[in-house]
Parts: structure tokens; C-alpha cells; sequence
């Protein structure tokens, strides 16, 4: 039976219980107003693909609008160094790429921003292989015949880039030092760009993101002599990869991934992953993802980070033994 002492204290523990309650809510954070997914590259390209087909599925995930704003420059570090320094509140985040984010800010003088400690790992949004395309109008049919023509006039043959250290300026230099040929870089400020010259067979060789070109290969607009990754993909499978071509160990991918600024708190920042994975199992939106030539990411911000760090040291490495500056 519950003495007088016991009946008194009772009413003294409810408002204890109060905070907690009101703690535990505090856990999840859900947007009042729209939030800003930055994209640094021109429409059209891979980043700005992969961002418009997410957006919707992550509005409806998060219940607020996203709104991609595109900020082209730099290799994709002018968004980037925006997304850095934005307020760590959830209302701006930026698609990024393994070049914007992990490759070209450390080889920059000074670096813009410190790739580990002024920027948050959200999530695998997506990766892609690379695909090496002609113009309709050159007179190669295999990848062989262009490092054949590129090995009689060095330096004649020139290829195309969204930036220097990008991942399709990479990738080409990995071919050149492969092969041992020499060919001239046009740097662009964005895919879209590069697209239009090489329709127009005023750029020779494109090494690219495959969503980009797979409706102009469908289309018979360009020609393409192979893809990047070790094995060959399921949307061209009878279409040769570069190792396959006379480059055993040849592997090239790009990689997306959603950022933010630095020291996103964790209920921000688990909110945005949730949202993230959310989309990326969408039943309707996952086969859109892989019909554009996409393959789908997803997995935890810990996974992103390491992710991360691990093609920082790769490509920072390639880099410096191609000698490639950044101005």
C-alpha cells in the first residue's frame, strides 16, 4: 500500500518525463521550406542527370521541394566549395563527383577546401563506366585503330573533358600512358559542351560518362570502341571494354555522391541518408536509374566516406605521375 511520502513524490516525477519526450523528438528533422541540391556542371551531363532523376523520389521522401541549381566551373568545385560553406542546417546539399569532391580540390594551390574535414559524405547517389566515343564521320571502328592513328601523328588527335582532373581527362591520360601516345586536352566547363563539339566532329575522342552519350550511341550519333569498367555492361554487352582491347587491368568509372557542408548534425544528416536510400529503392525510379545508364548506389555515409578517401589516394597518385597540373 503506497504510503503519504510515496503519493506526494509521485506528482514530482511526471515533469521529469517531459524533456525526454520532447528530447526524443528532437532526433528526427524534417524541412519547413525548400531545400537546394547545387549541381557544378552544365545541364545535360552525368551530375545533372543523376540529381533531376533523384530529386522528385527525395522531395517526396523528405516532404519538402528540392530545387537543383546548377553553378558549372572548376571541375565541379565551385559548387562544391559552395555546398562547404553553406550552413550545416540540411537546406543546401550538392550532387558531387569523385573529381569535385575527392581528386581535384587537394591538387589545387592553395586547395579550396579540405576534402575530409570541410565536407559531409551523405551517400552513393550512383556510378557509372566510361565510355570512349568517335565522331560518327572518323574513320575508326575499334580502339585500336584510334591509338594506331594517334601513334602516327602525336599529339594531333585531341579528346575532350568537363575540366582538368576530371574523371574523363583521367581516364584518357590512363589510356595515353597505356598505350604510349600523346594527344592534345580540350578542357570544357561542362559535358554538355563537350557533347556538341564532338556531334559536330570538331573534338576527336571522348572518354565519358556513359548515361551522357548512351542516347546519342542509340541513336547512331557517335560511335563508340569501348567502356572503361573490367567487365563489359549490360546495355552494350557486345561492345568491347578498354582491357578487353589490349589493356589488361584497365578500370575507369565516375562516381556521384551527395554532400553537404561540414558538421551536418546527426539527425540532419541521417535524415538526408534516409531520404537518399529511400529514393534509390523507388520500384518505379530504380529501373529509370539503370535504364539512363546509371547503376543505382545507396549504403550508409560511413561507406561514402570511405569511398572517399579511398580514390583521393588512387587518382591523387595518378596525378602526380602524369604530371597533370591544376591551376
Amino acid at each position: 500500500m503506497p504510503t503519504r511520502r510515496s503519493l506526494l513524490a509521485a506528482p514530482l516525477a511526471l515533469p521529469a518525463l517531459i524533456p525526454m519526450r520532447h528530447a526524443a523528438a528532437e532526433t528526427r528533422w524534417d524541412p519547413t521550406r525548400p531545400v537546394t541540391m547545387l549541381v557544378g556542371f552544365a545541364p545535360g551531363g552525368g551530375t545533372d542527370i543523376i540529381a533531376r532523376l533523384l530529386s522528385p523520389a527525395i522531395q517526396a521522401a523528405l516532404g519538402a521541394a528540392v530545387a537543383v541549381e546548377n553553378r558549372p566551373g572548376a571541375s565541379g568545385t565551385i559548387a562544391a566549395l559552395a555546398g562547404s560553406r553553406a550552413a550545416p542546417d540540411g537546406y543546401t546539399v550538392y550532387m558531387s563527383t569523385v573529381s569535385a569532391s575527392a581528386v581535384v580540390p587537394p591538387q589545387m594551390n592553395p586547395p579550396p577546401f579540405d576534402i575530409h574535414r570541410d565536407q559531409t559524405a551523405i551517400g552513393l547517389a550512383a556510378t557509372v563506366p566510361l565510355v570512349a566515343v568517335v565522331p560518327v564521320s572518323a574513320p575508326e571502328r575499334d580502339l585500336q585503330g584510334l591509338i594506331a592513328r594517334a601513334k602516327e601523328k602525336p599529339g594531333a588527335l585531341n579528346y575532350s573533358s568537363s575540366g582538368v582532373a576530371t574523371q574523363q581527362h583521367l581516364a584518357a591520360e590512363l589510356l595515353s600512358m597505356a598505350a604510349g601516345i600523346q594527344m592534345t586536352h580540350v578542357p570544357f566547363r561542362g559535358t554538355g559542351q563537350a557533347v556538341n563539339e564532338i556531334l559536330a566532329g570538331r573534338i576527336d575522342l571522348a572518354i565519358d560518362t556513359f548515361p551522357t552519350y548512351l542516347p546519342h550511341i542509340r541513336a547512331g550519333r557517335v560511335r563508340a570502341l569501348a567502356t572503361t569498367m573490367p567487365e563489359r555492361i549490360d546495355w552494350l554487352p557486345d561492345l568491347p571494354t578498354v582491357a578487353e582491347s589490349g589493356f589488361p587491368g584497365f578500370d575507369a568509372n565516375v562516381w556521384y555522391m551527395l554532400m553537404g557542408p561540414p558538421n551536418l548534425p546527426e539527425p540532419v544528416l541521417s535524415r538526408w541518408s534516409a531520404a537518399l536510400n529511400t529514393a534509390l529503392q523507388d520500384p518505379v525510379l530504380r529501373p529509370r536509374i539503370r535504364e539512363a545508364g546509371f547503376i543505382p548506389g545507396g549504403g550508409s555515409p560511413a561507406d561514402a566516406a570511405a569511398l572517399l578517401s579511398r580514390d583521393a589516394e588512387r587518382y591523387g597518385t595518378l596525378i602526380r605521375q602524369a604530371g597533370i597540373r591544376i591551376e
